[in-house]
C-alpha cells in the first residue's frame, strides 16, 4: 500500500488536509472515508478502515473536517452542515483530480453526514455507514451537563474524549434542522449498515431505524462485539473487506475489482502508475512488475527479465523434486538461485546463470544426476529451443490462447519418462 497527501479548499475556503491511501496495483474505484465527530483522518479506525481498503484495491481518502487535525478554520465555528459540505468539497477535490468518488463511507456521525452530502453527489454509486446514528441530535447526548449551558450562554467548553472543545449553540440549532429519516428514504442507492449489537455509543436501535428508512437495496451486517471506535484491528478489518465484497456489485462493469487471468494465461495490465508499472495477473495470484529506479521505473516489482529468471528457477526445483520424488531420493528443500546476462561484442547470446543448491541425504553421484535432470526441466528446453511468439488483439488473441495449466506438469513427467527410456539410473 502507499499513500499520498491530499489538500483542497473546504465551501469556506479555509484548507482541508487530506490522506489518500493507494493499492500498490490498479485502483478498483476511489472512495471517501468520513471520520467520527471530533476524530480526525489518524483515528484508527479511519486509518485500518482504509488501509484495508487499500490492500482490497481500492484508493481511499481520509481527510480531517474543519478545525480538527491538520485542517484550518474553527472548530467552534463548525457545524453538521458545514461537515456536509466538507464532504462534497472533498469529492469534487477528488472529481477535479482524475479520481471521481463512486462510495462513501462514514463512521459514527460522519456516516450520517454522507447520508446528507448524498443529494449533491450524484456520482456516488453506493453508501457505507459504521455506527451511525439515524438521528444526528444523538450527538447532543454527549454534551452531558454541558447542554443547558450551551443553550444558555451561547456556548460552553465540552470534554470529548479526553480534549476540550468549544460548542455553541449554533451547532445545536443546525442539528435540529436535519432531518435524516427523509434523506434517506430518498437516497435511492444502495446503502450498507454495520452497526455493533452491544454499541455504547451508539445503540443498535440507530441501525434498525436506518435499515427502515432506507430503499432497497439495502444490507446490515452485525459488527458482533466490535466496540464504537473499532478499537480491534480485527473488526476494522473485516468492516473494510465486507464493504469491498459488497460494494463490488454497485461500482460496475466499468470498475471490476481484479482482470481475473483464465486458465493457463497470463494477464498483464498497466496500472497508470510511474513509467512502467504493471500488474501481473497469474494462477490466481497478484503482484506487480517494474523496471529499476535508475532507468525510470519506481522499483516496485521484479523486471521482465527477473520474471524470466523465476519461471526457469521455478520450473528447475519443480522438475528436480518430481524426479527425486519418484526415485525415492532424500533430497531436501531445493534453492534454484537465477542471473541473467545480456548479449554484447564478446557474447553472442542472453545468458541465465543459474546455480542449484541440494540439501538431503545424497550420494554426489545422486548429485551429479540431479544437476543433469535440471538441464531437462520444460522452460530450460523452451529457452534452449526458442519459441514461436503469436500476437493477435482482443479476442483473436484470446481465441488461441494459453494451453491447459496442467501442461508444465505433463512436460516434467515427459522429461522423466525419458530419462527412464534411457535407462538413465547412474
Amino acid at each position: 500500500m502507499r499513500s499520498e497527501n491530499f489538500e483542497f479548499t473546504g465551501e469556506n475556503g479555509q484548507r482541508l488536509s487530506g490522506q489518500l491511501d493507494l493499492p500498490e496495483g490498479p485502483v478498483t474505484a476511489y472512495a471517501l472515508f468520513a471520520h467520527c465527530f471530533t476524530c480526525t483522518k489518524a483515528s484508527l479506525a479511519a486509518v485500518r478502515v482504509c488501509r484495508a481498503l487499500a490492500a482490497e484495491g481500492y484508493g481511499v481518502l481520509r481527510f480531517d473536517f474543519t478545525g480538527l487535525g491538520q485542517s484550518g478554520g474553527d472548530f467552534a465555528d463548525s457545524s453538521f452542515s458545514g461537515s456536509v459540505g466538507d464532504i462534497v468539497a472533498a469529492a469534487n477535490a477528488m472529481d477535479q483530480a482524475g479520481r471521481e468518488v463512486r462510495l462513501l463511507i462514514g463512521h459514527s456521525l460522519g456516516g450520517a453526514a454522507v447520508l446528507a452530502a448524498a443529494e449533491q453527489l450524484p456520482q456516488a454509486a453506493a453508501f457505507a455507514t459504521i455506527a451511525a446514528p439515524f438521528d444526528v441530535e444523538h450527538v447532543t447526548r454527549l454534551f452531558g451537563d454541558s447542554l443547558q449551558e450551551i443553550s444558555s450562554a451561547g456556548e460552553a467548553e465540552v470534554q470529548l474524549g479526553g480534549r476540550p472543545f468549544m460548542i455553541r449553540r449554533a451547532f445545536l440549532d443546525d442539528l435540529a434542522a436535519h432531518d435524516q429519516g427523509e434523506r434517506i428514504a430518498a437516497l435511492r442507492r444502495p446503502i450498507l449498515i454495520l452497526h455493533a449489537p452491544l454499541d455504547g455509543v451508539v445503540s443498535i436501535d440507530n441501525a434498525t431505524s436506518i435499515f427502515s428508512a432506507a430503499r432497497h437495496p439495502k444490507s446490515f451486517v452485525s459488527l458482533d462485539r466490535a466496540d464504537h471506535l473499532l478499537t480491534d484491528q480485527r473488526d476494522a478489518a473485516y468492516v473494510a473487506e465486507v464493504i469491498a465484497a459488497w460494494a463490488s456489485r454497485y461500482l460496475g462493469p466499468e470498475a471490476p475489482l481484479r482482470s481475473e487471468a483464465q486458465p493457463g494465461e497470463v494477464v498483464v495490465e498497466e496500472t497508470g502508475e510511474g513509467a512502467f508499472q504493471v500488474e501481473v495477473h497469474a494462477g490466481g495470484a497478484h503482484f506487480l512488475a517494474d523496471e529499476p529506479v535508475e532507468v525510470g521505473g519506481l522499483g516496485s516489482g521484479p523486471t521482465p527479465y527477473d520474471l524470466l529468471g523465476a519461471g526457469l528457477g521455478a520450473c528447475t526445483a519443480m522438475t528436480l523434486r518430481l524426479y527425486a520424488r519418484g526415485k525415492g531420493l532424500k533430497l531436501g528443500p531445493v534453492k534454484v538461485s537465477v542471473g541473467h546476462s545480456r548479449r554484447n561484442d564478446r557474447q553472442p547470446a542472453d545468458s541465465f546463470i543459474r546455480r542449484i543448491d541440494l540439501k538431503g541425504e545424497l550420494s554426489d553421484q545422486q548429485r551429479q544426476r540431479l544437476i543433469e535432470i535440471a538441464q531437462r526441466c520444460p522452460v530450460h528446453r523452451t529457452l534452449e529451443r526458442g519459441a514461436d511468439i503469436q500476437t493477435g488483439s482482443g479476442e483473436e488473441a484470446a481465441a488461441g490462447a494459453a494451453e491447459k495449466p496442467t501442461q508444465h506438469a505433463r512436460d516434467m513427467e515427459r522429461s522423466a519418462a525419458e530419462d527412464r527410456a534411457s535407462g538413465a539410473e547412474r
